[in-house]
């Protein structure tokens, strides 16, 4: 089968219509707006493409002009997608892009006409899709090896499609829009349809990627706070527990709620969980930089600290028993004074596992609720500690 423009075109039609179909459904399962805007784009190719074979039955205004405006169009939605995924902010000025496009319809008819015609159309889509790609640059993140992809095919696109505007003024050109006669046209289509293929592979693996990386980071999440639950922290701590030493002191703060059961008994458990969630709130405020921070399951919350101090550790956990102490006492009338209850250990040693250290922080606990809770419970197993504090 000879590639011919209409065979090219028939190419382009149906990869066109496949790739608007599968965004479609992926659009479906995960409604991403990015996936929504791509796929229209690729519908919009697929109804240009199919108007452009129109121009050989001599319908050059639908099969010329609307065509190409058309795949002006799908390629603007192309960098709305890709504003929409990467959280940018598109200057209204791109939104011209349609109009200068309908103002073509006014070109007067000539020699030249499908040289303008084409050198317009194709500065637009330069210009569209090379802003697409610049908006993928990694800004200091990394990105997923589609959206890596994405970024070059679309730079790559770009690129032809500008070097396909300027050819217009190499003397001797030809270029024949209604007959689909000159290379650079022949050349356009074989890009196309390439073009199309590469494009949505990685669109769709774009997006593929951000969704596992979204699925992964509320695995890592507690459902009710936000903060790491157990699992996460098991697997963040040994980084932050292997540069321990005697320079830099780490710390663990065991943290319970007192009578956190009377105010689900008297105001209900919806009620409880807003206690739980405005502690969790309270300990990101005062979260030191580097610091993780988690919900170990019920009212019980751990902070593992880097480079810390006895003084240090102290006044965060008396700064945090302050400010819950007055949320709850305003929030929930109980019994019993609604508190926090801190058990804290200060170590320059890596500990043999996390869990030994949480059992360590869960002993410093205890004595702080024998002691009669609203307390801190600090032990020290730095070479330079010294007697256990217990903080009021």
């Amino acid at each position: 089968m000879a590639l011919d423009p209409p065979t090219m075109l028939t190419i382009t039609i149906a990869l066109a219509a496949a790739a608007a179909l599968y965004l479609a459904v992926e659009w479906a399962s995960v409604r991403s707006p990015s996936l929504l805007q791509w796929s229209a784009g690729f519908a919009i190719i697929t109804v240009g493409s199919t108007l452009a074979l129109l121009r050989g039955s001599g319908l050059l205004v639908v099969g010329i002009w609307f065509a190409n405006g058309l795949l002006v169009t799908a390629h603007w939605l192309f960098l709305l997608g890709v504003a929409r995924f990467t959280e940018a902010r598109l200057s209204k000025a791109w939104y011209l892009i349609i109009a200068i496009w309908l103002g073509m319809l006014f070109l007067p008819d000539g020699p030249w006409w499908s040289k303008a015609m084409m050198a317009t159309q194709s500065s637009m889509i330069g210009l569209v899709t090379l802003r697409a790609s610049f908006l993928l640059r990694p800004h200091g993140k990394s990105l997923s090896v589609g959206a890596v992809q994405l970024r070059y095919v679309l730079l790559l696109h770009g690129l032809f499609y500008f070097a396909k505007a300027l050819s217009v003024v190499i003397p001797g050109t030809l270029i024949d829009l209604a007959a689909f006669r000159g290379e650079i046209i022949q050349i356009s289509l074989v890009e196309g349809a390439m073009a199309i293929m590469l494009i949505a592979l990685s669109m769709t693996g774009t997006e593929r990627y951000r969704r596992e990386q979204h699925i992964a980071r509320l695995a890592a999440r507690d459902p009710l706070t936000a903060l790491y639950n157990r699992r996460a922290l098991e697997q963040r701590a040994p980084r932050l527990l292997q540069d321990v030493s005697s320079a830099r002191p780490g710390a663990l703060l065991l943290i319970d709620i007192d009578n956190f059961k009377l105010v689900n008994d008297l105001h209900g458990h919806t009620a409880g969980d807003r206690l739980l969630i405005a502690l969790s709130e309270m300990i990101r405020a005062v979260l030191p930089e580097h610091a993780l921070a988690a919900r170990l399951g019920g009212d019980e919350f751990v902070i593992l600290v880097s480079n810390a101090s006895r003084d240090a550790i102290v006044e965060l956990g008396s700064a945090l028993r302050d400010r819950f102490h007055s949320a709850a006492a305003e929030a929930f009338a109980t019994p019993e004074a609604v508190t926090l209850s801190i058990g804290a250990n200060l170590f320059d040693q890596p500990p043999a596992s996390l869990t030994a250290l949480i059992e360590l922080g869960d002993a410093a606990l205890y004595e702080s609720k024998r002691g009669g809770r609203d307390s801190i419970r600090l032990v020290d197993w730095t070479c330079a500690g010294g007697e256990p504090v217990r903080a009021q």
